[in-house]
């Protein structure tokens, strides 16, 4: 387990209509589901009162590429929600190939007998939780930090 990094970490699921927020221990032991946050204007600063409450080492938000890997509508959706988060936070936000976390998440959930109807409220949470915990295995497994860091002088516009 060389080179992970101690801390708490917040991991984002960044949906059109609701954002998961899910957290991990220190430790990197286990991701579990935070909340929901509607997809509103105070949905950034929902997430930075969560931060301030959990005081993360970083933020973990999903970046939805397609199967061949391309940015889509919802990949730039993501980097500009992010790039709010950072100038909102300050703390160091990575960007995470999510493809599979709501394809899993929803997996899990019907796995666990329920209804795609009854799961909409916590699949959000549950794909933030899959793709946190693909973070933590990923830095854990290779040593080095999944993804890419966004630069803390990249404003969003």
């Amino acid at each position: 387990m060389s080179g992970f990094r101690r801390g708490v970490r917040l991991g984002v699921d960044v949906g059109r209509a609701r954002v998961g927020v899910a957290r991990c221990d220190p430790d990197g032991m286990l991701a579990v589901p935070v909340e929901t946050v509607p997809r509103t204007d105070a949905a950034v600063e929902r997430i930075a009162a969560l931060a301030a409450e959990y005081e993360p080492l970083e933020l973990v938000v999903g970046l939805p590429v397609n199967m061949q890997g391309a940015d889509t509508a919802s990949t730039l959706d993501a980097r500009e929600f992010a790039a709010a988060l950072l100038a909102r936070t300050r703390i160091s936000t990575r960007l995470v190939d999510e493809r599979l976390s709501t394809v899993t998440a929803h997996a899990a959930l019907r796995s666990s007998g329920r209804t795609q109807k009854n799961s909409r409220s916590i699949v959000d949470q549950v794909a933030a939780v899959v793709l946190l915990q693909q973070a933590i295995d990923t830095e854990k497994s290779t040593g080095n930090p999944p993804g890419v860091t966004i630069p803390l002088d990249e404003e969003s516009s």
